[in-house]
């Protein structure tokens, strides 16, 4: 083994050293924040199940409720250091309640006029679960992919940052399309970067993406002029205050891009990879060979766009046909703004693989010339 081999890892080993520390020190910290929170916390401290009985809707739906009886000990506030009781119901489908298990902590709603006499408990206190589970995503693709990982990490908090500051600046007055059009910028510049490097590479899929993004955007604009927006069903936006045709939009285009994106780096790298392989391809023989790798990629990305819209709509469709409304009509009212964003996302894909093709073999043209 090298030095440099050994050195390496000595870098790797300090990495894992580090981040399993800090992993340990995040859960240490949200089990030992109560004292933070302005809401009344209690701690489940034993639990005792009561019986259960069968519940008939108006709908003649059948569920059965189970009643619980929880000892609970407040953690922190005015009350803290207190225990109380307090009976509980849940479904089996937990839809709007929950089973809570010894050792939870749950939020607790108490009126200061009454005590602790008619406490309710107001829901889960998950930032520990929270915590695990994006600990457990950042290890698992840091192990996976070693550097890259790590930086695919980065990107994702600095776009999550980024995105905050851009509704922070909508809610201000700012255009929220005219922000999304921003952050998608800026999000293709910043997780190109740091995933794929400054290089070539990454040059041609920021430029690809960008330019098949917008053309998803101009797309979905001109179909929408032109069939004056007939068939799309907004009632699910009906609680906003503003006009839901913006916003609309602007999910289409924040929406695509991680699937062009995709595509574009995917194109980019394997074109650039077949050129390392054999620098003497023609620019012919490069587009000819990308094409058959962009109709190979093609179909499951749109599947995966397509099921990643879909299959959000599907707890509405199940509540709509449950309650003996029509098929039709309750795919119309459920899927007609998932399938326009499908359906543009799969355009943007399309364009995106000869654009991406093309733009790549630009950059591999500039690279013979200058050599």
């Amino acid at each position: 083994m090298n030095k440099k081999s050994i050195q390496i890892s000595k870098k790797e080993a300090i990495l894992y050293i580090g981040l399993i520390l800090l992993f340990m020190a995040t859960l240490a910290v949200t089990d030992h924040n109560d004292r933070y929170y302005e809401q009344t916390i209690g701690k489940v401290m034993k639990v005792q199940s009561i019986g259960q009985k069968e519940s008939i809707d108006q709908y003649r739906n059948k569920e059965m409720i189970t009643t619980q009886k929880l000892f609970l000990t407040i953690t922190n506030g005015i009350y803290k250091g207190q225990q109380l009781v307090i009976s509980n119901e849940y479904s089996l489908s937990g839809a709007f309640d929950a089973k809570y298990n010894t050792g939870d902590r749950v939020f607790l709603k108490i009126d200061t006029s009454t005590g602790l006499d008619n406490a309710a408990i107001t829901g889960l206190k998950r930032d520990k679960y929270i915590a695990l589970a994006a600990w457990i995503f950042i290890i698992l693709i840091i192990l996976i992919g070693k550097r890259k990982g790590f930086y695919s990490v980065l990107s994702l908090v600095l776009n999550v940052v980024l995105f905050s500051f851009a509704l922070d600046l909508y809610l201000k007055g700012f255009n929220l399309l005219f922000l999304c059009g921003v952050i998608v910028i800026v999000f293709t510049i910043f997780s190109l970067l740091l995933v794929s490097g400054n290089n070539e590479k990454t040059y041609a899929a920021v430029v690809s993406t960008v330019i098949g993004t917008f053309l998803s955007l101009l797309i979905a604009f001109i179909v929408l002029f032109l069939t004056r927006e007939k068939g799309m069903r907004y009632e699910e936006m009906e609680y906003l205050t503003h006009p839901p045709y913006e916003i609309f939009m602007a999910e289409i285009l924040v929406g695509s891009l991680g699937a062009i994106m995709d595509i574009a780096i995917t194109m980019s790298s394997s074109v650039f990879e077949l050129y390392h392989s054999n620098p003497a391809l023609t620019a012919k023989e490069l587009i000819t060979s990308g094409t058959k790798i962009g109709s190979d990629i093609m179909g499951t990305m749109i599947n995966v766009l397509f099921f990643a819209y879909v299959s959000g709509a599907i707890p509405m469709i199940l509540i709509y046909l449950k309650n003996g409304l029509e098929v039709a009509y309750t795919l119309n009212m459920n899927l007609s703004l998932e399938l326009v964003r499908a359906l543009t996302g799969s355009i943007g894909i399309v364009l995106t693989i000869p654009i991406a093709l093309y733009v790549t073999v630009f950059y591999i043209g500039r690279r013979r010339a200058v050599n």
